[in-house]
Formats: structure tokens, sequence, C-alpha cells
């Protein structure tokens, strides 16, 4: 199967001198994690320069060399991924989805005859895993059992940090048995940050960041799969809820792994490459 055959055609895209508000209310508009970026150049042509994600803007943010810039002065263009991996139409699945996963991306915008005319998203993928041949597959035999959690004392800032470093969309939130007790992702950093900088003066930033605790903004609406669970039935849930991945738990909702669209999208490059 080629790639054209579910990306996705309507295309959301910013300009690259819009501002870091825009892009989130784009963001938050069409429920989508990464915006393509687009300079119209010296022809009036729209060409495609980079690429920008809820993960970028959380890194913008929080970073002590923006403390004194409010979001609305912070243009897209010093917040995107400049080296844009884009792909043909006429590629196949598995090899596309193999570049995402060589490349840690989430998403890589379509073209034909170097026009963008679509993009695709680990979400793509995860559509498909929600097919027959995916139900003989268990959660046990793709999670991820050393998970990276944080404790509810832990500060924002410090789980703002675990997630640029691991290069990840979300932290579990434990207690110290390695109960579940929430979740915290990206876009719960950005609306702390965006609101923290709204309420608190700018000369008091610095100081008073260190206040926001993981409890203060995580999500306790979260519950766990059972690692005995299909693939299919993963798909399902990340396809009706928009979760991007699930805390795999036991009985006592303990956690023992954890289970992301990156799993599904590496289970969909071998089975489609057989």
């Amino acid at each position: 199967m080629q790639i054209r055959n579910i990306m996705s055609e309507d295309l959301v895209t910013i300009d690259k001198d819009q501002n870091i508000l825009d892009g989130l209310k784009l963001l938050r508009k069409n429920n989508i994690s990464r915006l393509p970026v687009i300079n119209t150049n010296q022809d009036n042509e729209r060409e495609l320069v980079g690429i920008v994600s809820e993960r970028d803007i959380a890194k913008k943010l929080g970073s002590s060399k923006t403390n004194n810039l409010t979001p609305a002065k912070l243009h897209i263009s010093s917040v995107m991924v400049k080296d844009v991996v884009a792909v043909d139409e006429s590629m196949n699945l598995a090899d596309v989805a193999n570049i995402m996963l060589d490349n840690g991306i989430g998403s890589v915008p379509i073209e034909s005859n170097d026009v963008m005319v679509g993009i695709v998203s680990k979400a793509d993928f995860v559509d498909l895993c929600t097919g027959r041949a995916y139900d003989k597959v268990k959660v046990e035999d793709l999670m991820t059992e050393d998970v990276i959690t944080v404790s509810t004392e832990d500060r924002l800032v410090h789980a703002r940090r675990t997630i640029i470093d691991n290069k990840i969309g979300r932290l579990l939130v434990t207690d110290e048995d390695n109960g579940l007790v929430g979740i915290i992702t990206s876009k719960d950093i950005i609306r702390a940050l965006m609101d923290f900088k709204k309420k608190t003066p700018e000369k008091y930033q610095k100081t008073q960041i260190k206040n926001i605790y993981v409890k203060d903004i995580m999500s306790t609406a979260v519950s766990g799969i059972s690692k005995d669970a299909s693939i299919s039935e993963v798909a399902g849930l990340m396809k009706e809820t928009g979760f991007n991945g699930y805390p795999v738990t036991d009985e006592n909702n303990n956690v023992v792994g954890i289970i992301t669209q990156t799993d599904l999208l590496a289970l969909v490059a071998d089975i489609e490459s057989e």
C-alpha cells in the first residue's frame, strides 16, 4: 500500500512569521500536535520550510532564554524544526513508517512533484491497527517496561526537562508504590506555562516557576490497560479518545509498562514489510 492511501489531504499549516499563540490556537482547534510551517517566496509560491510540534513549543516556552518574552512575541520560525523530512506520495507504508521511526518524528509531509499534497502522522498508522490482523498481537508483546515516571511532588520544570531530554510526549505520575495516579503531557505543560506567564509579573517568573508542581497540572482522569489486551483494542481506544499512549497496569493498578503510538507504528512497519 502506498502512503497516499492513508495520508490526510486536509492540510493545516502556519506561516513562519506567525507567533506561538497562533500556532497553539491552530493545534487546539484542529486537535493535532504538529503543524507544517510555510513561507511565501518571491514568486508568491508557498514553500515548506519547517515543522513545529507541541513539544517544540513547550521547550521554547520554558527556556530561560525566553523568560522575558511573551508567547505573542515569539515567532514560529524561532521554534520550528527546519530540517523537514518529507516523502513522495508513491512510497509504501513500511518505508515511511521506518523513516519516521529512524528520525524520531511523529508526522511526515507528503509531496507530489515536490509540492506538498498531504501529511501523515502516527495516528494515521494507528487506524490500520484496528483491523483483524492485529487482533492476535497482545499489548505485552509491544509495551515498554522501562517506564519513565514522575511523582506528584516533582516540579513542573523537572517534568518539562524530562519530556524534552527523553523525546517523549507524556509522563506517567506514580505514587511511592508505583501505583498510577495521573499523567502529564506536553499539552499540559504548555497550558501551565502560558497561564503562569500571563498571571505572574516578569520579575518574579524565574523564582516562582519552581512553585508549580506536577500535582497542580496533571490529569487524574487516566486509566490503565491490561497487558493481555489486543493491539486492535488499544488502537480503537486511541482512535476514540485521541490519547497517544496508554499506561499498562496490573490488577492492583500498579504500572508495569506503557504502550504508545510509536509502538504501533513499529508494528505496522514490521507487518507491512512482510
